[in-house]
């Protein structure tokens, strides 16, 4: 390895730990003053680097409120599900990380609320309707667009944060509660 890489590969680390480090930071103002109340400077000041070089890695505000999004949201870490595994343990794996993400930071999330709202309509979800029909899963009359607005709906953070809000349900149990509920629309696995 040329001395060269060996630099390029420090600097790649370099700027992913400023990067994490700016994200830990945006997360922190953005719960504690809200979307509003949050800026490049107070972001920057705490995560104790120039507003240029968060500018650098976002390129604006609302760049840098949707990368947090993408890092704290439900569908970060989540990869491409295999078309032959069984949509329904998809949804249900599905449920379950989303839950996760809410209640690992839910002041974060209540704060981007308004920011998020309609900020992606999920092709996972209409990806996962599709496949949940491809393998006769839903009940007879539903949709797919039924189905992936369900799925988004069981997703949501608004769901999760009425039913887990003040600490009343573990997330263990929100998360059984949205099972039951899927099962509203998928038939059960006797009648598939």
């Amino acid at each position: 390895m040329s001395a060269r890489n060996y630099r390029l590969g420090r600097r790649a680390a370099e700027v992913e730990r400023t990067r994490a480090r700016i994200l830990a930071a945006a997360g922190q103002v953005v719960a504690e003053l809200g979307v509003g109340g949050s800026s490049v400077g107070k972001v920057a000041d705490l995560a104790g680097v120039s507003r240029i070089t968060v500018y650098n890695q976002f390129g604006s505000k609302s760049g840098l409120l949707e990368a947090l999004l993408a890092d704290f949201g439900p569908t970060s870490g989540r990869g491409t599900p295999d078309a032959a595994a069984d949509p329904a343990a998809d949804l249900r794996r599905r449920i379950e990380q989303a839950c996760g993400a809410w209640a690992a930071d839910p002041a974060l999330h209540r704060r981007l609320l308004g920011h998020r709202a309609e900020h992606e309509q999920s092709d996972a979800d209409h990806a996962l309707a599709e496949r949940l029909a491809a393998h006769d899963r839903l009940r007879p009359g539903c949709s797919i667009r039924e189905a992936e607005d369900v799925i988004g709906i069981l997703t949501s953070f608004p769901v999760f944060d009425r039913l887990h809000k003040g600490g009343r349900r573990s997330p263990a149990a929100v998360v059984e509660i949205l099972h039951r509920m899927a099962s509203g629309f998928m038939k059960a696995s006797a009648e598939v």
